[in-house]
């Protein structure tokens, strides 16, 4: 598997997530153990193969983090292999639900926008052939885009798209880090 970051979601049992996502066609890498001080945790991927991992943690729910706060993910994507059957699997296992989409054209197809407790939070589309397994990207909120994609490039990264203007206003780039994982940044301003 080439290098990828990967994300948590968050669950009050990752036994039991971890079971529920079994049943449901998921694989699971690494099965719950403990992290000392922190929580529970899994290792596991959805049908079509993307790998994230559940967390249960020791505190209480924190407060969440205000919508842009820099340094935190603004936006998660999934890029896979068929993703009606992709939102199916999270909606049933998460309650996401659908919150629009977009036409992308032949090349691209459908963007399929999720939601959670309301609140869109990411999107999903079939994987374009250059992304060889379905993977999820991350998207870092920052201040402003191009200070951040200079960063980026500043510290052994790459900028491999954008800046570029998405719907709502936001500037977004794709990059990839020195290791070769890919990862993005949205801002409110360029």
């Amino acid at each position: 598997m080439p290098p990828a970051w990967l994300g948590y979601i968050h669950t009050k049992d990752a036994d039991g997530a971890t079971a529920s996502l079994k049943e449901a066609g998921g694989s699971v890498h690494r099965a719950p153990d403990d992290i000392p001080g922190v929580g529970r945790f899994a290792v596991v991927a959805d049908p079509q193969g993307a790998t994230f991992m559940f967390l249960q943690p020791n505190q209480p729910d924190q407060p969440p983090v205000p919508a842009g706060t820099p340094g935190h993910i603004g936006w998660h994507e999934l890029y896979t292999t068929d993703w009606k059957a992709a939102f199916d699997f999270y909606a049933g296992q998460f309650g996401w639900t659908k919150a629009g989409d977009f036409d992308m054209g032949p090349a691209m197809g459908i963007y399929q926008v999720f939601a959670f407790g309301g609140d869109p939070v990411g999107g999903m589309m079939n994987k374009p052939e250059q992304i060889p397994v379905p993977v999820w990207q991350f998207y870092f909120n920052v201040a402003a885009i191009d200070a951040a994609a200079k960063r980026v490039t500043d510290n052994g990264g790459k900028v491999i798209m954008g800046p570029m203007e998405v719907p709502g206003g936001d500037w977004i780039v794709q990059c990839t880090d020195p290791q070769g994982a890919h990862f993005a940044l949205i801002a409110p301003m360029r």
